[in-house]
């Protein structure tokens, strides 16, 4: 990667001289590091050992884009945060940290969700994107962006016990889509607020995307492009699988489809509830649902949820058909019934509902927001998780 001509001061010098006397780095590499901007989207499980090491490694400029806020769930993983900074913008939370780390490194806030309409601009920006992501619309975006623009994309995800890292540069290899032409349908996979994580996983997994960053950013040793490093914590294993690029990739392909960036919530399913009363098309309020109940009314309660979820939190007298099963069990419900179906966020119900108004179900809402919603608005008594 060409980079300006950055000189180091005295301290910087004192500060990188591990670095100066590795021969692959050396003063050429760390000015090129210190010349260097990379975006980190995301600033949560994957971002905080992205931010952490790459500031402390000299990387001149740091981009950070996270419209969220710092919860007392995210400190057993997400390492930038403290516990002072609960409830302020991860964004904010993350420039002091770094700050604190090395004041010569440069943060540039993006308190607000990356979406198709201000991605590119962006992202073209800066030298590489570091995907911290957590789900899978951010994540198509994410990628497509960068074929578009022509930036490597430095991926890492993490499930449960479970990450996977590579790099994707579509200039020279492949793309996410070479893999994944297509998000999986809503549900399948849970999130990690959904399955959980173990703490440390994002730590291990965000590091392996520092270091592709740095010697992306310095020119040395190869690269994960091409390649797919699985991780399974449980084991201590690591394996590899080879990733080729697919000429049928629908946009890095020989004749892409995708030619301009879409609307990726609803791509992927996971197009929000609108709140403040401005819900969408059969879709019923906490508050409703909870007079519905108090009334004593007759009515279906699906939980398309997972075991483990219900097991957490559930609200009373529910039918229990997990979103994965629901297709293959539809004949366990009465198609003239009134149901209402809920699932943690919303998304997965909203899925469960399209699902069942397509098989003859007329009269079949979705609870908006899931059961948090209703833990939020309608009933505090419900746990949350």
């Amino acid at each position: 990667m060409q980079a300006s001509v950055i000189e180091l001061d005295r301290d910087e010098l004192r500060r990188y001289k591990r670095h100066l006397i590795l021969p692959e780095i050396g003063l050429e590499g760390q000015q090129k590091l210190k010349a260097a901007r990379v975006l980190l989207v995301g600033a949560g499980g994957l971002g905080s050992p992205l931010g952490l090491y790459l500031a402390a490694a000299g990387v001149g400029t740091l981009g950070i884009v996270d419209f969220d806020v710092v919860e007392y769930n995210n400190l057993h993983r997400q390492v930038l945060h403290s516990t002072d900074m609960v409830g302020k913008p991860k964004v904010e939370s993350a420039t002091r940290t770094i700050a604190g780390i090395n004041p010569g490194v440069r943060v540039v806030g993006y308190e607000a969700k990356l979406s198709s309409a201000n991605a590119l601009d962006i992202l073209r920006e800066y030298d590489i994107v570091a995907d911290g992501t957590d789900n899978f619309a951010t994540r198509y975006l994410v990628n497509d962006a960068c074929v578009l623009l022509g930036k490597p994309n430095v991926y890492g995800s993490v499930y449960r016990f479970e990450g996977q890292a590579s790099v994707f540069d579509a200039r020279i290899g492949p793309c996410y889509r070479c893999m994944f032409p297509q998000p999986p349908p809503p549900g399948a996979v849970p999130s990690c607020a959904q399955a959980g994580v173990l703490g440390v996983l994002p730590g291990i997994i965000g590091l392996i995307q520092a270091t592709e960053t740095i010697k992306l950013i310095v020119g040395t040793g190869e690269t994960l492009v091409g390649r797919l490093v699985l991780f399974d914590a449980l084991e201590m294993r690591f394996r590899e699988l080879k990733v080729r690029k697919d000429p049928k990739c629908p946009v890095c392909g020989t004749h892409p489809t995708i030619t301009a960036l879409v609307d990726y919530d609803r791509l992927c399913g996971d197009a929000p509830t609108e709140r403040n009363g401005a819900l969408k098309d059969f879709d019923i309020a906490p508050e409703e649902l909870k007079a519905k109940l108090d009334r004593g009314e007759r009515f279906v309660l699906l939980d398309v949820r997972r075991q483990d979820e219900i097991d957490t939190a559930k609200l009373p007298n529910t039918k229990e058909i997990e979103v994965t099963q629901l297709s293959g069990r539809i004949g366990e419900l009465d198609k003239n019934a009134e149901t209402i179906v809920y699932c943690h966020s919303g998304k997965r119900s909203a899925f469960a509902t399209q699902l069942l108004r397509e098989a003859g179900f007329s009269n079949v809402k979705n609870l908006a927001g899931g059961i948090e919603a209703y833990s939020d608005e309608a009933d505090p008594s419900i746990p949350k998780y």
